[in-house]
């Protein structure tokens, strides 16, 4: 690598005063990309090694507590067998005893035979036979004597009840003298007279199983009973002591579960309050539940070992990573210093200063760039003065032409919010107006009735004066009002029609994305006022109709006032015909060559034919008071006929249908534009 700059150049030749203040410069700028190349090389090694590093601990963390639970599970399961299978042996061994019919020889034979029994299984400690009739005949037992033709009545006892009835019956665990714990197992006989022998079986040898079970070095098994208490567990004081389970949450969780360990549970604290990784499996058809315990920092001990080596070999690699971000750094820092320096110089008016390096390398190729930068500079100095001056002439014709604009815009944004704010005025005020107009006539014509009323019935000749002075009084006032109210009507006439201008400027858009927005917006309007009524939608566009040069915001009203009576109209008529009835509203667009036509149907009320010769005049309407203005079809009219030169016509049934059409010229004509702004 060389690196050179040519100092045949004025700059070249620095003050004394700036050259410590130069090397000071770029001495600090060096040792700012120094240390960001260095700092960028060690982040960049550390953060993949160290995501690589989380991604595989990660995977680790699952794929090995996944294989410690199967393995758990698999170590539950197989010890539930067990228990299972040893219950069964138990079950097996005693139903040969069930096999002889009682009569009056045979209480020695299956006394002989209950021994030989009580030699053979060690967990049997005492056994009594039954009868078929529910009476005790025989008791033999290792903790108690032998006792012949008792005719203790167990009938109703659940030991004799179940056991005929299932053939066989486990009992619930038990604890005698509240230290080992017991389990009654009853086994009825084929034949009728057989009877049922039963036997109590101590389940204190379940903990030779228990304790065979090795999970992991301080991991271990037990066995837990259906109302939480300990049955079988390596440390035997704990189910000496009758120790109740139930408040463990795993043990909870497993019998609300049916023995086996939801997924959430996989991880709980023992009873010595210690966490541990767990597992569990039922035991059929015992109710009980084999639970397999492991700490968690045994279960995870591999894992924390392999976090120490990822840390190791982190640190070796930022170690690494330092020490080639140095040597990185030293090599590109030089350059750049050079290629700083030359920049410095031709920013500086010295657009003969060259740079020189020899690095073969994209940085190379911008030291090319830069000098040949340094070239068309030279070259277009001697005219740089004469093009700034045309760019400055040429800038300000901009700013004047800008500030025409703004001016422009200004003002149609206040005329804009000026005709908004008298269109909101003159419906504010019509509802009102007319009310009054309404009341006005009404109280005329009661004036003309009790006039009237008052001729006929019996009056003195004063007091008929009096009444005749008092109603003419009455009449020359509501005349005032009534004519007072006219001028007003035509006042909000006025405001409404030249609330219209600055009501934004026409363009050309497509008329399909005009109506298709205009039906979602009064579809969710429709649906917010009435959340229970729906309306089936209905779309006919003709890609063909595209682009029209129209009012957007003019337009937009006119269909949401049309679509919106639409969705009245079905809400009507679904409210007489009931269920029976599917409201239906269709929107469909279609090309007339130099005009477009837009139709608007509904499956609602219809119009009457009185009502379809008055609907397009200002303030008809056949609403409910407070539900209408009647203004909505008469601006739709003069907006799509006077301001955009189209028509509007409409086809309606009563009681069927009512479908408005549209047509509008592709090109707004400037009489169009001028009339609807009049």
């Amino acid at each position: 690598m060389s690196l050179s700059l040519h100092p045949d150049t004025p700059q070249a030749s620095m003050l004394p005063s700036q050259a410590p203040a130069d090397a000071a410069a770029r001495r600090g700028i060096t040792t700012r990309l120094f240390t960001k190349y260095v700092a960028l090389f060690v982040a960049v090694v550390a953060i993949a090694l160290l995501a690589n590093g989380l991604f595989e601990v990660f995977f680790y963390y699952r794929e090995h507590k996944a294989s410690l639970i199967r393995v758990q599970h698999e170590q539950a399961e197989a010890a539930a067998a067990k228990i299972g299978q040893f219950v069964k042996e138990i079950e097996s061994q005693l139903g040969w005893t069930t096999q002889l019919p009682w009569s009056a020889g045979s209480i020695e034979q299956r006394r002989f035979d209950a021994l030989r029994l009580l030699r053979q299984v060690p967990a049997i400690t005492e056994l009594a036979q039954v009868d078929s009739s529910g009476k005790e005949r025989l008791r033999v037992s290792r903790l108690a004597m032998d006792s012949i033709e008792s005719g203790i009545d167990l009938s109703g006892d659940p030991k004799f009840t179940e056991a005929v009835a299932h053939k066989v019956y486990y009992g619930p665990v038990y604890f005698r003298r509240e230290s080992e714990p017991y389990m009654t197992l009853a086994l009825a006989g084929a034949r009728k007279d057989a009877g049922v022998s039963i036997a109590e079986v101590n389940l204190k040898l379940i903990w030779d199983v228990v304790s065979q079970i090795k999970v992991g070095e301080h991991g271990h098994a037990y066995v837990v009973g259906p109302e939480g208490r300990l049955i079988a567990h390596p440390d035997i004081s704990l189910v000496l002591r009758n120790t109740d389970m139930s408040g463990l949450a795993q043990v909870r969780a497993a019998q609300a579960a049916g023995g086996a360990m939801p997924d959430a549970l996989e991880e709980a604290r023992n009873i010595q309050g210690q966490k541990v990784l767990t597992a569990s499996a039922p035991i059929a058809p015992l109710h009980w539940t084999m639970f397999v315990e492991l700490p968690v920092e045994e279960a995870y001990a591999s894992l924390y070992a392999s976090l120490q080596r990822l840390a190791i070999v982190l640190l070796a690699a930022s170690i690494f990573a330092v020490l080639a971000g140095i040597f990185l750094a030293r090599r590109m820092v030089g350059p750049i210093q050079a290629l700083r320096s030359g920049a410095e110089r031709i920013g500086g008016g010295d657009f003969s200063q060259r740079i020189s390096i020899r690095t073969g390398d994209e940085l190379e190729g911008l030291a090319d760039q830069f000098n040949d930068m340094g070239a068309r500079l030279q070259e277009s100095y001697a005219d740089l003065e004469k093009k700034v001056e045309q760019r400055t002439a040429e800038l300000r014709q901009s700013l004047n032409d800008l500030r025409t604009a703004q001016h422009r815009l200004v003002q149609t944004e206040k005329l804009a919010s000026l005709g908004q704010l008298t269109a909101g005025i003159a419906h504010e005020i019509k509802n009102p107006l007319n009310f009054v107009n309404n009341f006005s006539a009404v109280s005329t014509e009661l004036i003309d009735e009790l006039k009237e009323a008052l001729q006929s019935a019996a009056l003195d000749g004063k007091t008929r004066g009096e009444v005749d002075e008092l109603t003419g009084m009455l009449r020359s006032n509501l005349e005032k009002v009534v004519q007072h109210g006219k001028r007003a009507d035509s006042i909000v006439r006025n405001m409404l029609l030249h609330s219209r201008e600055g009501s934004g400027e026409h363009r050309a858009v497509d008329i399909n994305v005009i109506v298709e927005e205009s039906l979602n917006l009064a579809y969710h309007g429709a649906r917010a006022e009435r959340p229970s009524f729906n309306v089936t939608l209905q779309r006919t566009f003709d890609p063909a109709a595209g682009m029209v040069d129209i009012h957007p915001q003019e337009m937009t009203r006119v269909f949401l006032n049309l679509i919106s009576n639409g969705f009245y109209a079905t809400a009507k008529r679904k409210e007489s015909e009931g269920e029976a009835f599917e409201p239906t509203l269709s929107a469909a667009t279609k090309d007339l060559g130099g005009r477009v036509e837009i139709r608007i149907r509904d499956n609602g009320t219809g119009i009457p034919p009185e009502v379809k010769e008055k609907m397009f005049n200002p303030f008809f309407t056949t609403k409910p008071a407070g539900e209408g203005t009647g203004l909505g079809l008469s601006m739709s009219h003069d907006i799509v006929v006077k301001q955009h030169g189209g028509t509007i016509d409409v086809n309606t049934a009563p009681g069927v249908f009512t479908e408005f059409i549209i047509t509008l010229p592709r090109t707004m004509a400037a009489e169009g534009i001028s009339g609807g702004k009049s």
